[in-house]
């Protein structure tokens, strides 16, 4: 063991002895802890800024003064999406999809208002977050520093006196690892202190030390490959010409392949046409504002039917708000229909790509940091799904206080004047029928399981690489 850290000891007497590689330290280190601590601050900013318009938004809806029913219906309401703790290191999807709904009666909005305040305030640096870092620059310094270790022994002919002392190429793989190690365990450190920040604002412990361990696996793994192409080949220029060529392949290549792979196998339909498909299938339902329209005569001849009376004027209860309620339960089970369509093709587009992280360990950290983050895109269909909950029940709860809390009468006379709008207004204690939305990300132990398989393949890449590297170093003692 004293000859490993002796070895790991000269390694790093080494680099700090270069220049370049001190110098290449300092960026990387003033890189990691600059987009650390501004990650960090703009998740905390973006999370309290979210919390107080959620609530803003529910007390301006709340305060809402006596009026029509449909009118607060159209009114509508917003809900924010509050970033997890953990996407203080990795924001994931979170930065292109948007982070508030607007919830309206008769339709499904897109979620809006994706984040590039960051992009603005630095420069384009916003986007340099702690999770790209780690899983595509600092593989390039690991290679820089790495790719020489064994090669410099070779080259400056003390590999033959070190193995003629008694060290093996085993025992010199060790002490080049543990170097490299120490690195890794140094430049992980911003990453460790995300993962305990996180779990000081409400997150789980395991998921902040899962994550962290994935991305030292993901770090390791480019150290055991630098190591093996080290040992393997004879000069530093092919050693660091394979080693470039695979951090191309795995980090550039490979997932743009995944991608229009992903793409041409799973296509999905132009949102002109499935706009165009999905108004057809809507217009078929009938206008719930025109209580006259065809498609609700049976509705009508039935309640008439029910209550024995000869016209809707003559019912219990509000024809038009009744329309209302059964054109928005028709709308909705139309809407939520194509919704999830487009969710499940997503969903098979996403299972597609992370397939590709078995032969990229970019792929793989990639999906297992956003699964554990709660920033994956299985997260904002789930957001998607709660907002159109909360969307669907207030306009249910209005069309109701429009049936029951508002004559037949009163509604069609509504346009006849000053007195007209006032008796067609009912009172805003109905406006409490709007639910609290605070969204939460899955239970840590879900998250877990969902970044499973992309932690096994980041597992078997490092075991796969070390023990080849271990192979090669018993033949260097020969």
């Amino acid at each position: 063991m004293s000859n490993t850290i002796r070895i790991a000891k000269e390694e790093w007497r080494q680099w700090l002895r270069s220049r370049l590689a001190v110098l290449s330290l300092i960026v990387f280190t003033t890189l990691l802890l600059f987009t650390t601590v501004l990650s960090t601050l703009d998740a905390q900013e973006a999370r309290h800024q979210r919390l107080h318009q959620q609530e803003q938004a529910e007390a301006t809806f709340l305060n809402q003064p006596d009026r029509h029913p449909h009118r607060m219906v159209h009114y509508g309401h917003y809900v924010f999406r509050t970033p997890p703790p953990l996407a203080m290191f990795d924001p994931g999807v979170d930065t292109v999809t948007g982070q508030s709904l607007f919830l309206e009666g008769h339709r499904q909005n897109s979620a809006m208002f994706a984040d590039a305040r960051a992009a603005a305030r630095t420069g384009g640096f916003g986007a340099l977050t702690p999770a790209k870092l780690y899983h595509l620059f600092l593989p390039l310094l690991v290679i820089a520093l790495g790719h020489g270790v064994i090669l410099r022994e070779r080259e400056a002919r003390t590999l033959g006196p070190l193995i003629s002392q008694g060290v093996s190429g085993t025992r010199l793989y060790h002490g080049k690892l543990l170097a490299l190690g120490v690195l890794i365990g140094l430049l992980s450190l911003p990453a460790l202190f995300s993962s305990i920040s996180a779990w000081v604002s409400g997150e789980r412990l395991i998921a902040g030390l899962v994550l962290y361990v994935g991305n030292l696996l993901y770090l390791g793994i480019w150290a055991a490959l630098t190591l093996l192409v080290s040992v393997v080949t004879r000069s530093r220029g092919v050693a660091l010409g394979v080693l470039a060529a695979v951090w191309v392949l795995t980090v550039l290549v490979i997932p743009r392949i995944g991608v229009t792979s992903a793409s041409a196998t799973l296509p999905t339909e132009g949102k002109i046409l499935t706009d165009m498909r999905m108004n057809d299938d809507l217009r078929k339902l009938g206008d719930g504002h025109n209580a006259a329209d065809p498609a609700f005569a049976k509705l009508r001849a039935n309640l008439l039917a029910q209550h024995n009376v000869d016209s809707v004027e003559e019912l219990p209860i509000n024809f038009r708000g009744l329309v209302a309620y059964q054109s928005e339960t028709d709308l909705t089970e139309t809407l939520n229909a194509y919704a999830e369509k487009r969710m499940q093709r997503e969903r098979a587009q996403a299972a597609h790509l992370s397939a590709f992280g078995w032969v990229s360990p970019y792929l793989a950290i990639g999906g297992a940091s956003r699964n554990l983050a709660g920033t994956d895109l299985e997260t904002h269909h789930r957001f998607l799904r709660e907002a159109e909950a909360v969307r669907f029940d207030f306009v249910q709860g209005l069309n109701k206080a429009h049936i029951e809390k508002l004559s037949y009468i009163d509604d069609i006379n509504r346009n006849n004047g000053e007195e007209g709008w006032k008796r067609a207004r009912v009172d805003s204690a109905n406006w409490q029928v709007l639910n609290d939305f605070r969204f939460t990300p899955d239970p840590a132990i879900d998250r877990v399981r969902r970044a499973t398989s992309m932690l096994t393949s980041l597992l078997l890449w490092f075991s796969v690489s070390l023990g080849f590297g271990l192979i090669a170093a018993r033949r260097l003692a020969l």
